[in-house]
């Protein structure tokens, strides 16, 4: 189920070049309005998800780089063992490698993972995220639909 690689590329390609656009076209921590509730925001995030640890005082760099690239050694095997019928595990697998790789290579190059996508409602904001971070969490919940059964032959439909 390798061939599932393609959408993996596809993320991080996808993810990089946004990466790069908003770094080369924007300020650090400039606002631009696009939608109501939902602005593009350029912000560092040395931390890992809703900047858990950001403050943490440098270490925890690379402590999420190695998870990171734990996690893709794990992912690239376990996708590497599944079945041909294993599609939805195998597309679920693929966007979080994808995701995982494209903020690891941040984290390595930068020291820190650009974040841009900023979610609001009236003064709460949902912490800035990036295109790697959505595929991570579109792979974590059909990862989770896989394991109800949903994409699953049953013995009846065989």
């Amino acid at each position: 189920m390798l061939k599932w690689l393609w959408l993996s590329v596809l993320v991080l390609i996808l993810d990089q070049a946004s990466k790069l656009v908003v770094a080369e076209v924007m300020q650090l921590y400039q606002s631009i309005p696009l939608l109501p509730m939902f602005n593009l925001l350029y912000v560092h995030n040395n931390g890992a998800a809703f900047s858990f640890l950001s403050e943490a005082g440098g270490w925890q760099r690379w402590f999420f780089a190695a998870m990171a690239l734990i996690i893709s050694v794990v992912l690239t095997v376990w996708l590497s063992r599944l079945q041909k019928t294993e599609t939805l595990l195998a597309a679920a697998l693929s966007l979080v490698l994808g995701g995982a790789i494209g903020n690891l290579y941040d984290r390595l190059a930068y020291g820190y993972v650009i974040d841009f996508l900023d979610v609001y409602y009236q003064n709460w904001h949902w912490p800035a995220f990036n295109i790697a971070d959505s595929a991570i969490t579109l792979g974590v919940a059909l990862l989770l639909l896989e394991s109800f059964g949903v994409g699953k032959k049953t013995a009846s439909s065989e």
